[in-house]
């Protein structure tokens, strides 16, 4: 057998899995989220088969979790709610269009924070870019914290599926660490922390760049008639449309059941109890509760607001859901064998210097966020290794922020969207790659996100 060429746990064995680990992420991001999680499969087999590690746990109840949501997120968005929820959005930007740099990372970090996922800021691009060019604002002013901002509603939101990650972790884990916060607990913190990091970076925003009128490179494209009909043609808007009050229906169902999730994780005596594992009663897992409620609100949705049940798994929000799916489903199903075979050698060499330096996890989290292109996937995977290595719970509510590490190099989604969106040209990716214009505010934003997001958890928890 091979597996008996290496001692699993011999440095130079250690130092292998390292590499093989790091090959797959790094491979898997050229096929994005679901090519990321099948190719985490080489490394999971190549530990098991060739190394001799034991098999980890796949993050079931997190998938299911998110599959759960995902579905009535699906179900919202085929129903037309969504689009409700865009329509008011654009109200308010149209009604202080000066005010759109700020407004619109405001608006599109609240849909975030509604739907839990920053996949519905697609639509609002070209609105923005629309009202930011019959103002003469740079349309890269409000596009780039905008989409940002749309990625940083993940950790606010308490359906999202980071925050429900989060939370399971947590709780998983509580008989190590002796303390567990539910979800409203972790929003006490997360969400003033990740609205701060909005702020800062939509006013430092405002100043980034010259107007329209004073852009040399802009005015001299301008001359070319093809190009000014693009930006100055008709732009886009939602509101002229009309909705059927099925669509409100689905929109009211989608709140009160988001309502019904904080209420229940704030409250645990409103949930039953169950024999727990060392004998005594406990309430039903919050993890379970979301799953309910967000399969009956769906199955609300899809039977009382005329939804095409037939074209809910075409929608961009489960397509986006089931990529996470996956991408959780396999790298953490890696890293889990990997860090569960070698977590007393790691206690004994990291633990210290995470407990000393708390903010190297917070570093960790950020990196490997960039690698998977997943808040909740690199939840997964590096969570739960910080609290075996003796991270407190607090540091990793105070650190969420730092799961959003994907805006380092332009290769998101939403990122690539806003670019496209952009007519003028103004929202690009530089010479040199990293100089993006999503770079800065994502840095402001998440640098505040944390230090606020330390100092609050501090004080609450």
């Amino acid at each position: 057998m091979l597996a008996s060429v290496l001692e699993p746990t011999s440095t130079v064995a250690i130092v292998l899995q390292v590499v093989v680990i790091l090959a797959c992420l790094l491979r898997g991001t050229h096929y994005g989220g679901i090519g990321l999680g099948l190719i985490s499969g080489f490394g999971l087999l190549i530990m098991v088969f060739i190394f001799g590690l034991e098999p980890g746990e796949p993050p079931v109840s997190v998938m299911l979790t998110i599959i759960a949501v995902i579905g009535c997120a699906s179900a919202l968005q085929q129903s037309q709610g969504l689009d409700v929820m865009m329509q008011f959005a654009e109200r308010l930007l149209r009604k202080k269009p000066e005010m759109i740099t700020i407004m619109a990372p405001l608006t599109t970090w609240t849909l975030t924070v509604l739907c839990g996922t920053g996949h519905v800021v697609y639509t609002m691009f070209p609105i923005i870019e629309d009202i930011a060019i019959k103002k003469n604002i740079r349309p890269e002013r409000p596009m780039a914290v905008a989409s940002t901002a749309s990625q940083m509603g993940i950790t606010a939101s308490p359906v999202s599926v980071a925050t429900v990650s989060l939370a399971s972790i947590l709780a998983e884990n509580a008989g190590i660490t002796g303390k567990a916060f539910s979800i409203p607990q972790i929003l006490t913190v997360a969400i003033p922390a990740s609205l701060c990091g909005v702020l800062l970076a939509a006013l430092w925003s405002m100043r980034r760049g010259k107007d329209l009128d004073k852009d040399e490179e802009f005015q001299e494209r301008l001359k070319d008639q093809t190009f000014r009909d693009a930006v100055y043609g008709s732009g886009e808007t939602l509101l002229d449309k009309v909705f059927p009050r099925s669509a409100y229906n689905a929109v009211i169902i989608f709140f009160v059941a988001i309502g019904l999730v904080v209420i229940l994780g704030a409250f645990e005596m409103l949930r039953p109890e169950f024999p727990g594992k060392d004998g005594g009663m406990e309430p039903l897992s919050m993890n379970l509760v979301i799953q309910m409620l967000m399969l009956v609100a769906g199955a609300t949705i899809l039977i009382f607001c005329h939804v095409d049940n037939s074209k809910i798994a075409s929608t961009a929000v489960f397509k986006a859901g089931m990529t996470a799916v996956f991408s959780v489903f396999g790298v953490a199903w890696m890293a889990d064998t990997f860090f569960q075979t070698h977590v007393e050698a790691l206690e004994g060499s990291l633990g210290s210097v995470v407990q000393q330096a708390p903010w190297a996890y917070a570093l960790v989290l950020f990196v490997v966020s960039k690698l998977v292109n997943s808040q909740a996937a690199a939840l997964v995977a590096i969570a739960p290794i910080g609290l075996q290595l003796g991270v407190a719970p607090e540091v990793l509510v105070g650190f969420y922020g730092a799961a959003y590490g994907y805006f380092i190099l332009p290769t998101y989604p939403s990122d690539l969207a806003c670019i496209g969106f952009d007519r003028t040209g103004t929202t690009r990716i530089g010479r040199f790659i990293i100089n993006h214009s999503f770079i800065i505010p994502g840095l402001i934003g998440v640098i505040t996100s944390c230090v606020v997001g330390s100092l609050l958890a501090q004080v609450f928890l």
